[in-house]
């Protein structure tokens, strides 16, 4: 490891530390520092030292030719992966991996960057069962935007023994631009900036690699003038013989040290430094020479120390060597080169780059070349590319409004909506009526809704639906488009008729997978509206949908079946749908979706009253928003994290979650998002008892019940926790109505959610009103509904109702048998606000009567803590109820008791 790197100390122990650690979890190491300071040799070292600890190692080392090939770092990961990992990743990877590996638009299901980025992680994840893997990349600063954007995600997804080792050249007084290489812990990547090396390194450098010795004088005036540069060492030792005035910038050298190189080998030397993946054929052929000729000039290039040839391909000793022979070529020169190149040259991207290079004029073959690689490099999955020939084309003088939205489009979907509104911008006033302005303001409308501005989306759709008229294909996307934006924006009624008419037309279309989104968003839009879902056609939608078609998530059949069968009650279906939707999106990688997918489930799973299992999707969810950044996903995210942690017993974090997600959502003006933090809010205060603070809590909502038209459970989830709080203040008249509602709502439905909602909510009516027969009446036909769906713990809540009515009653045996079952349910799935409720429901059940001053359950179990000497802060958290609740307990206490202090009670219970 040490041979070659004296005087490397510092680094080299920063290594020793990188293996250590990345033996064990995602670990980084990013050797900063000028060109020329041996950050290549100190990442060659490191891969050797990794191949000697047994380790798994993909590695690439990046040109700047190469900066121009989408994906070519990633092509050079996955060179040396072993066939049968490859056969082993899901359809959608194995076909995006074949088209990067093969430079070629393959046939099969589209992909994207974040599906070859899937598949990366997917092979080293395998790789990491077996042994520890070491991902190593030289020269991160000429990483083509595709590869970046494919490094970034799965560097923040690193799990297990794995290690990312790679350089990036930086100027002395500049910071790294590195900003978008995060791993998953923020201490887990560390940054060395490969220092200068000293006299004595530097004499040893030259005396191993010139195999001379040098006095110690123009040792000192080699070092001063380097700077500790081994490279600069290097060339101006070699420039000695040259006289004692020698150059003095690294650039200066270089250039010498090519000048002397006969013609063949500087025209040999220019056509390697203009091409990715020199080889001699491929330089043989740009130079109108054979193989055994190219052959020779190369090796005395190589015997030079310029290039280095393994087997029939070619490289340059340092990336300067060949910024130095292509900077040092005249323009005309390059031009010619770049000519000839384009010509031999197979790759549509970079024959269109070539041909691009080779002419300082607008030319319709170049622009006809670089439209025909934008599509081949969007048939590859790489829209960055794309948009980059795209772009380039139109500098070229190829500016028309085709090719604009073209450019546009491939820049939103690689995620750059800010370079996709700049391209379209300045095009919208030009467009005259018909398909391709609406094709525009579609795009322009997907920025938009990106950017959560729904309004302005819906503003720009409903033109577009004008415009769409003679393209009937056009039209419905262009609907179900607007129907998206109309339903974030709260106008269910309006996205609803939308979203039928997109049926009418895909149906008319015979377009299977547009049927099939068109069908989803009916459905969903259909039971937001308050009218249901019909089951035939959500399964119409299933049977049509293509699950290699790349559509967004809220069109997907199954993401349609999963919401409306969980409001339905069918849990275990909706779970079934969303686990199927989950595998898809963790084939293809997809962020956002991958973050839909993780709230659902955390719905689902709080409603199934799994809250172990919601806890982690919920965890899942928070890790997503926070790698995608942005309010939307973190409003979202904290929402489901907040809900589960209301149901077990965490109050402060529920109420710290769901607070700061109101205040997000309002902060970007979308009151939608606010609605179910403002559940979890007076959830919270309903577990601990607390009615004023609940109707406080819901407040924004009861204001707008008398608007509400849908009561299914993702819509109404508050209005038991309502009622409660309503009865037990005697605020019975405002009760009646939405019980009412709910009664109404779910037998036009037949919803067993709302009518044993319903059901529970009028037998406490009833008990209030004193007709506790009634009441008890109205609890069994509570429970009956719930034995039609999977929700224990709102069985369980409603079985604590029942029991308090079968105490009244003086039934006392049903009572405790009552409750008693309630507290294992509210156990089992880990609730343990409510199962102390019902423990203090069986003992308040079971009190013995006695003569004398007598505390109930309740008070007994406050003053033996308090009298333990907690204060009611840790009382009340003890207890699992508020502090108030501990206060009011401690007034009853000290006036049954006839005392007046602590001390007293003290002394009185130890008695």
């Amino acid at each position: 490891m040490a041979k070659g790197l004296v005087g490397r100390s510092t680094e080299l122990e920063s290594i020793a530390r990188f293996f250590s650690a990345a033996g064990a979890q995602p670990t980084g190491l990013l050797l900063e520092g000028e060109a020329g300071i041996g950050k290549t040799s100190l990442w060659q070292a490191s891969l050797e030292q990794a191949h000697g600890l047994g380790r798994h190692v993909l590695s690439a080392r990046v040109w700047e030719a190469e900066s121009v090939l989408a994906y070519g770092t990633v092509a050079d990961l996955l060179a040396d992966v072993d066939a049968d990992a490859l056969q082993s990743l899901p359809d959608v990877q194995r076909v995006a991996v074949d088209r990067v590996l093969s430079h070629s638009a393959s046939a099969g299901p589209e992909t994207d960057q974040h599906v070859l980025a899937a598949a990366l992680l997917s092979i080293i994840e395998t790789l990491a069962a077996d042994a520890p893997v070491v991902v190593g990349i030289d020269d991160l600063q000429w990483l083509d935007p595709s590869s970046r954007a494919v490094v970034s995600f799965v560097a923040r997804r690193l799990r297990g023994p794995v290690g990312l080792i790679a350089t990036e050249r930086t100027e002395p007084d500049r910071e790294s631009s590195l900003s978008w290489l995060q791993l998953t812990r923020p201490d887990a990547l560390s940054r060395v900036r490969v220092s200068p090396m000293s006299l004595g390194s530097l004499h040893e450098v030259l005396n191993v690699r010139l195999g001379r010795s040098f006095s110690r004088p123009v040792m000192v005036r080699i070092a001063d003038l380097s700077a500790g540069n081994p490279l600069y060492a290097l060339e101006m030792a070699r420039a000695m013989d040259a006289g004692p005035d020698f150059p003095r910038t690294l650039a200066d050298l270089v250039q010498m040290r090519i000048s002397d190189l006969g013609d063949d080998v500087q025209r040999v030397l220019l056509a390697a430094a203009c091409v990715a993946e020199p080889t001699v054929d491929v330089l043989a052929l740009a130079t109108g020479s054979t193989a055994e000729r190219t052959a020779a000039a190369l090796e005395d290039a190589e015997t030079r120390g310029v290039v280095e040839i393994v087997g029939n391909r070619v490289r340059f000793a340092h990336p300067l060597l060949a910024r130095g022979v292509y900077v040092g070529a005249s323009s005309a020169r390059r031009r010619r080169m770049h000519r000839a190149l384009s010509k031999v040259v197979e790759q549509p991207e970079l024959k269109a780059r070539h041909l691009a290079l080779a002419s300082s004029r607008t030319d319709p073959e170049i622009l006809q070349a670089l439209d025909a690689a934008a599509d081949a490099a969007r048939g590859r999955g790489a829209p960055a590319a794309a948009a980059e020939l795209l772009d380039l084309a139109i500098k070229l003088g190829g500016d028309s409004p085709s090719r604009r939205l073209r450019s546009a489009g491939h820049h939103f979907r690689a995620g750059d909506t800010d370079q996709a509104y700049a391209m379209l911008a300045p095009l919208m006033p030009d467009l005259r009526p018909g398909t391709l302005r609406a094709l525009a303001l579609n795009l322009l409308a997907g920025i938009w809704i990106y950017r959560r501005s729904f309004n302005a989306a819906a503003d720009a759709l409903k033109d577009a639906v004008k415009d769409a008229q003679e393209n009937t294909a056009v039209l419905t996307q262009t609907l179900l488009m607007l129907s998206f934006a109309q339903a974030n924006a709260g106008e269910y009624a309006e996205a609803l008729r939308n979203a039928e008419q997109a049926v009418s037309y895909a149906d008319e279309l015979g377009i299977p997978v547009l049927t099939s989104q068109a069908l989803a968003d009916w459905q969903v839009l259909s039971a937001l509206c308050g009218h249901g879902f019909d089951e035939a056609e959500v399964q119409r939608a299933l049977d049509l949908e293509d699950p290699d078609f790349d559509v967004p998530i809220p069109f997907r059949a199954h993401s349609a079946a999963a919401q409306v069968f969980s409001w339905a009650g069918r849990l275990d279906e909706a779970y079934e749908h969303m686990q199927v939707l989950r595998r898809r999106c963790m084939d293809r990688g997809a962020d956002s979706d991958m973050l839909f997918v993780a709230v659902w489930r955390s719905l689902i799973n709080v409603w199934r009253a799994d809250f172990a299992e919601g806890a982690e999707t919920a965890d899942d969810a928070m890790e997503r928003a926070e790698q995608m950044g942005g309010d939307h996903g973190l409003v979202i995210a904290l929402t489901v994290r907040g809900l589960v942690a209301a149901y077990t017993g965490r109050v402060e974090q529920a109420r710290a979650d769901a607070t700061a997600a109101i205040e997000a959502a309002h902060r970007f003006e979308a009151p939608l998002l606010a609605e179910w933090p403002i559940m979890t809010l007076g959830f919270v205060s309903a577990s601990l008892g607390e009615h004023q603070q609940v109707l406080a809590d819901l407040k924004p909502l009861l204001l707008s019940f008398d608007n509400l038209t849908c009561t299914e459970i993702i819509k109404a989830a508050f209005v038991p926790d309502a009622v409660e709080a309503m009865v037990a203040l005697g605020r019975l008249e405002e009760a009646e109505p939405m019980i009412e509602t709910l009664h109404r709502n779910g037998s036009r439905l037949d919803r067993p959610w709302m009518l044993a909602m319903a059901a529970r909510c009028r037998a406490m009516v009833l008990a209030a009103q004193g007709d506790v027969e009634a009441a008890e009446r109205s609890a069994r036909q509570a429970m009956a509904e719930h034995d039609r769906m999977a929700m224990p713990f709102e069985r369980a809540r409603t079985q604590l109702l029942l029991g308090a009515l079968q105490r009244r009653q003086r039934q006392k045996h049903f009572a405790t048998a009552t409750f008693t079952e309630a507290l294992h349910t509210f156990e089992d799935v880990g609730a343990p606000i409510w199962a102390e409720r019902a423990r203090a429901e069986i003992l308040r059940t079971n009190v013995a009567p006695k003569r004398g001053p007598q505390l109930t359950p309740s008070e007994q179990r406050v003053a033996e803590l308090a009298a333990s000497g907690l204060t009611n802060r840790d009382v009340a958290a003890k207890l699992f109820v508020s502090t108030k609740t501990v206060e009011a307990n401690l007034s009853q206490v000290y006036r049954k008791l006839g005392i007046r202090s602590r001390a007293e009670l003290g002394r009185v219970m130890g008695q």
